[in-house]
């Protein structure tokens, strides 16, 4: 399973950034390679962030482990 963690940072506030997973079922079959050249699911994903803008994607293969970028 390839994971997809995104690092959100405010508009507001563009210092204040976090890293968040990304799961919704659009990415449920999402490749490697897919992932890494950028998922096309990402831009109808972030349509639900209005208050971030995305400074990052990384792709993780299994769980995430929990440590930061």
């Amino acid at each position: 399973m390839i994971k997809i963690i995104a690092v959100l940072c405010s508009l507001a506030s563009p210092a204040n950034c976090h890293e968040q997973i990304v799961t919704t079922s659009d990415f449920a079959d999402v490749s490697m390679q897919s992932c890494l050249v950028g998922v096309p699911q990402l831009a109808e994903w972030m349509k639900q962030h209005p208050a971030e803008r995305l400074a990052a994607w990384r792709c993780v293969v299994g769980k995430q482990d929990g440590r930061g970028a």
